[in-house]
């Protein structure tokens, strides 16, 4: 159950945040040619790895996720698309063959992993000179309620991503330079949505807001996870938080 909330509040994200995604969507397909050869890591359910093909319809695109299941979703939706191949892989392990590559697409991907700093490099080797990176990261949950048990939610997620050594709040910026990219771009991106909202955004608030009741469950009283409910839907508003940075290889 747990998993089949992960994935249908990945895609509700895209579908709720579209004016976000479809921007960066943009920015990406200004970075390449039209049959440009495009490696999304950390694919997920693929909402990037289907928008970039929707957007640049001669790009092949190889979508790399180590979750079998989540794959098999994207197989699904991505309908026998020819210019989609999936590659199940462990980014922290040995990478199968995916270079060259004319872009590296890592949403929400590039704090999961142990050494950032050597995945980098790996990205600097797939891609051929003049190729690019786009990295879009986020700093929490999006919010949806305007009370305490909310905010001391978020708290103590953030407290657990720190004690689980994920690489949140980082300055990517910094890292692509570190690896030998130059940057060319960084952007954050304040996303506010206000009522009415439509029902997708309605059962995003209930997804997400349910995630994390079950992730807090022994760390928030009961009176604090039973505040963390989506409010009516003509009270609801959606408040997100996304940096993204650009870089290329420059040789």
């Amino acid at each position: 159950m747990a998993h089949q909330h992960m994935t249908e509040m990945l895609d509700l994200d895209a579908e709720v945040l579209h004016e976000f995604h479809r921007e960066v969507i943009s920015w990406a397909g200004a970075l390449v040619p039209a049959k440009a050869r495009i490696v999304d890591l950390g694919a997920g359910t693929g909402t990037g790895t289907l928008a970039l093909a929707r957007h640049l319809p001669e790009a092949e695109i190889i979508a790399v996720d180590v979750d079998d299941e989540m794959l098999a979703h994207l197989r699904h939706r991505a309908g026998g698309n020819d210019r989609i191949r999936t590659v199940q892989a462990d980014l922290d392990g040995d990478w199968p063959e995916l270079g060259p590559a004319d872009l590296v697409w890592a949403s929400a991907s590039m704090h999961h992993l142990k050494d950032p700093d050597r995945t980098l490099g790996q990205i600097h080797d797939l891609l051929r000179p003049g190729g690019a990176i786009l990295i879009t990261e986020l700093d929490a949950f999006p919010r949806f309620l305007h009370n305490e048990a909310e905010e001391r939610g978020h708290a103590e997620i953030d407290r657990m991503r720190h004690e689980a050594g994920l690489h949140m709040h980082e300055d990517w910026g910094a890292r692509l330079r570190k690896a030998g990219f130059e940057l060319r771009g960084e952007r954050r991106f304040d996303i506010e949505l206000r009522p009415p909202l439509p029902a997708n955004a309605v059962r995003y608030a209930e997804v997400t807001l349910h995630r994390m009741r079950d992730r807090l469950a022994d760390r928030l009283s009961p009176d604090e996870l039973a505040a963390l409910t989506a409010p009516a839907p003509g009270e609801l508003t959606i408040r997100a938080t996304r940096t993204v940075w650009s870089g290329v290889k420059t040789s």
